[in-house]
């Protein structure tokens, strides 16, 4: 087979992908093996290297990062950094957006931007829970502020890496730390502003919630009582002095008092003898007409509007869990009065099904039996010491802030220590794999939990389009492709040049590895400097700049690692990250020609 006909035969197939991507009509990651598969069958690379895309080290750092991810999210550590952008931002989507891409910029512009994003996508998905702002308005342009971030050093991109050592091989200096940070701050700055400015008309309005949490997934299995109402006691109450016991709030309103809050102190789900007193705000879970009808006849006030029970009192510290009374259990025959449940266990039962018997009132006198399940509300130590309970099973996995502690630590140093190893030479992949071995080491996650933190679809797209790269170069294309376009701007004024460059950059990273489109121009336009007017250190830095430029299509790591949780489709990028791609041209093309011709 003829070169030329190489070369034709893998630009068919390169305009095939593309459409497949902009029309939908199968998933990506099925596009993606069979744009792996297609270029075997025509001859144009080796089953092998079709298969290479596997065992990559892009996709073992994906792995890797979706492990650590889910690690720093189930000690606490996303609840945290979340709230910590809350407590900031507020909760209105533009400032949240802005306060929250900044961030990750900065934090990306020293360490590689899928980190970054890595660390920050579980405290997105947090805020996204706490705010009620869908996730797929959040993750993307947070998501482009990490590949922004990372122009703002030459060691934020492993492409600015790449082009200092390009530089030394062929005799030039290389640039200093911030040399590029003149340039990386206006793109990072303009990346923030494009989505305070037109996100509302570019994100999408709809997106799949693909990713359902166990809180979510209970809630919708058991559908407990929808509703948190605050209510507060005032001294002309005749609910003043009297207990729980003796108001009947389950048996005749059918609510159940999930807190109670008094000078400054909240007790979550109080013993039934505990008293009322004037100025109390009761936490109140069930429906508003109960609570209505509650309100009427105690003469209460209303000091607080209903939550919805996905997000328990907006304390990511309380929830909701499923547990199974044990077979043999020495509970057989007690009733939940008997065992003073609410007082010993610090929990709330909301609903308890025994056989086919599902009852959510007068649960009190119900003698237990073993395989009964029961829904409970309360702190999640409570719910995890009852799990450890040799009578129970816990069905529901824990979460919160306050369950790990010590393990939050230990996260934090597994991932810290993932980042610093990529500063000691040693490959982004294998560090960030060791990273999140010794999170499975030292138990900060079980390797279930491991498994299951793992979007293989997001993996299997990855590992089918690189495949595509190595035959762009194996067969010539990328190189016959730049050579063709510089050759038509040759002569021409430097910023034509400047703009050829900078969009052949672009639309090389759509289809073959950033790095891999880098080490292939950066010899092509230094070999094109030696024209008078033309500085080969500009050029270099603005391949190196613009073959991060991949907001179009899902195939730059940070995009397809957010595509599963964001529940993105491919004309999502092409909307949001098409006038984006314009102006980071622009804005790259001419800032380089400003400081360096």
């Amino acid at each position: 087979m003829t070169m030329e006909l190489e070369i034709l035969l893998l630009l068919l197939v390169i305009g095939a992908v593309i459409l497949l991507f902009v029309t939908e009509r199968i998933r990506v990651d099925v596009i993606a093996v069979l744009a792996a598969l297609s270029l075997t069958w025509l001859g144009l690379i080796t089953p092998e290297q079709a298969l290479s895309g596997f065992s990559s080290t892009a996709v073992i750092a994906m792995l890797s990062v979706m492990v650590l991810g889910h690690g720093l999210d189930r000690t606490g550590v996303t609840t945290r950094i979340g709230r910590s952008i809350l407590g900031t931002a507020g909760t209105g989507e533009k400032r949240l957006i802005a306060t929250a891409s900044l961030v990750t910029g900065g934090l990306s512009a020293f360490m590689q931007n899928v980190g970054a994003t890595a660390l920050f996508l579980p405290s997105m998905l947090r805020l996204s829970r706490l705010t009620g702002i869908p996730s797929f308005r959040l993750l993307m342009p947070v998501g482009f502020a990490a590949i922004l971030g990372g122009t703002i050093t030459m060691v934020g991109a492993g492409t600015l890496i790449v082009v200092n050592d390009l530089l030394m091989q062929a005799d030039l200096a290389p640039f200093g730390l911030f040399a590029v940070t003149p340039i990386g701050i206006p793109l990072l700055l303009a990346g923030v502003a494009y989505f305070a400015l037109f996100g509302s008309r570019l994100l999408p309005e709809n997106g799949r919630q693909v990713t359902v949490t166990p809180q979510e997934e209970l809630i919708r299995t058991w559908n407990p009582p929808c509703c948190i109402s605050y209510l507060r006691v005032p001294v002309s109450s005749p609910l003043v002095g009297r207990t729980r016991e003796e108001v009947h709030l389950i048996s005749d309103y059918n609510l159940h008092l999930i807190s109670l809050a008094e000078g400054g102190d909240i007790l979550y789900t109080p013993w039934r003898y505990t008293r009322f007193v004037a100025g109390q705000e009761l936490g109140l879970l069930g429906n508003t007409d109960d609570v209505e009808r509650f309100l009427s006849d105690y003469d209460l006030r209303r000091v607080r509007a209903g939550r919805s029970a996905a997000n328990v009192m907006g304390d990511p510290n309380v929830g909701f869990a499923e547990v199974i009374v044990r077979p043999y259990s020495s509970l057989s025959g007690k009733t939940l009065r008997d065992l003073e449940f609410r007082m010993k266990y610090g929990l709330e039962v909301l609903i308890l099904l025994s056989g086919a018997r599902e009852q959510r009132r007068d649960l009190a006198d119900q003698p237990l039996q073993a395989g009964d399940s029961l829904v409970v509300l309360g702190r999640w130590e409570r719910i995890l010491a009852l799990g450890t309970n040799k009578n129970f099973v816990l069905v529901t996995p824990v979460e919160g802030a306050s369950l790990r502690e010590p393990k939050a630590v230990l996260a934090v140093a597994c991932f810290a220590g993932a980042v610093a190893l990529t500063f000691t030479g040693i490959p982004i992949a294998t560090s960030l794999l060791s990273g999140a071995l010794f999170m499975v080491l030292l138990r900060v996650v079980s390797i279930e939990e491991a498994y299951r933190a793992i979007d293989w679809r997001t993996l299997v797209l990855i590992a089918g389009l690189i495949p595509l790269g190595i035959a762009m170069d194996q067969t010539g294309t990328a190189a016959f492709v730049a050579d063709q376009l510089l050759a038509v701007t040759a002569g021409q004024h430097p910023l034509v040049i400047l703009l050829a460059v900078a969009v052949l950059a672009t639309f090389l990273s759509l289809i073959m590895s950033n790095i891999a489109a880098t080490v292939l121009l950066v010899p092509l336009v230094l070999a094109v400097a030696v024209v008078p007017g033309l500085d080969p250190r500009g050029l270099a830095l603005l391949v190196g700049l613009c073959t991060s430029n991949s907001f179009l299509l899902p195939t730059h790591q940070v995009n397809a690692l957010l595509m599963g949780p964001g529940g993105y489709r491919n004309r999502d990028y092409l909307r949001a990250g098409g006038a984006l791609t314009v102006l980071f041209i622009i804005i790259a093309v001419g800032l380089v020609y400003l400081f360096s011709f």
